[in-house]
């Protein structure tokens, strides 16, 4: 039925800083979701490679130092080039599968030089299409010590079945205007992924779901001591000052009227599945809706810049 849409979140740990070996286990939990009838997969913020940890634990302030600029160093070799086709794998089993993919990466874009590092939430159809990649806005707090601010060229909405689903990472989904930018757009099924832990998930879910009157699937990362490989530069470093656990899910839906669906899910790795259906939004949008009759877009109005940002134009013959 085109207004049911059968949703898979895959709180996973990511084979940390390896690019390659978490790209194997992002497609086998793409092929295990499809085979259990999923249509929308959603991943965690960064998931591949992973989160950079290591900035609270290892002095990542501190000015030019080995530790830091060596851990960056092998961050930005296992960022993602979408360009050289690091994706295409997924990309067909998104199309052979029929499975929408919402994927947090690391993306290491030619248009900014090469060498700089995104977080970047990747939409790819059921054809198996990249159809936005969205650089997070704002790095939060010690993550602008290694990602750079991105740009509002993937502040994009896409149509899938009778939804029109659109994504935000992390902490910018506490940011009203990006959140407006869908809204306007039409979304009423909200994407918001995270690194991880119920501590990010469990107000801000229910909040946008009962601001916007739409779906809201918030999905995390795992992460534990044990996930860090050890051939990682300075992992010994690391473990120093780790907690055992430093990200324990809490990925969770709310419905249109802001409810829990599936309510934040603790220290559990796998596949979490619900089905949503449209109708609960139309019901919803009936007293409130924030973009369309409750809204008064002759006082306010968002204007949003789309561009793609690069340092160099060229203008040749």
């Amino acid at each position: 039925m085109e207004n049911l849409l059968k949703v898979a979140m895959a709180q996973i740990a990511p084979v940390w800083l390896n690019k390659a070996a978490t790209i194997k286990k992002i497609e086998a939990t793409v092929i295990e979701a499809a085979k259990n009838g999923s249509e929308l997969i959603v991943f965690g913020e960064a998931l591949l490679p992973g989160y950079p940890f290591w900035l609270a634990l290892t002095g990542g302030a501190q000015w030019n130092t080995n530790v830091n600029k060596e851990l960056h160093a092998h961050y930005v070799r296992n960022a993602i080039q979408i360009e050289g086709g690091e994706l295409d794998g997924i990309c067909q089993l998104a199309k052979k599968n029929s499975i929408a993919v919402y994927l947090g990466i690391m993306e290491r874009p030619q248009n900014r030089g090469g060498h700089s590092i995104y977080a970047s939430l990747v939409y790819i159809s059921q054809q198996g299409e990249i159809k936005s990649v969205h650089r997070k806005l704002q790095p939060t707090y010690d993550e602008r010590l290694t990602w750079a601010p991105g740009d509002g060229n993937g502040l994009q909405v896409h149509p899938l079945k009778q939804f029109t689903v659109g994504g935000l990472n992390c902490w910018e989904n506490w940011m009203p205007l990006p959140r407006a930018a869908l809204y306007g757009q039409g979304e009423n099924l909200h994407i918001a992924v995270w690194p991880g832990s119920d501590h990010n998930t469990k107000d801000i879910t229910r909040f946008i779901a009962r601001e916007s009157r739409s779906y809201v699937v918030s999905v995390s990362a795992m992460m534990s001591k044990d996930d860090f490989p050890k051939d990682t530069p300075h992992v010994e470093r690391i473990l120093e000052k780790a907690p055992q656990v430093l990200a324990n899910g809490g990925s969770c839906i709310a419905g249109p009227d802001g409810e829990w669906l599936v309510e934040p899910i603790i220290g559990k790795e796998g596949l979490f599945y619900h089905t949503l259906d449209v109708n609960r939004v139309y019901e919803e949008r009936q007293n409130f809706d924030p973009v369309g009759h409750y809204s008064r877009p002759d006082v306010t109005k968002l204007i949003v810049n789309r561009e793609r940002q690069s340092t160099v134009d060229f203008e040749d013959d």
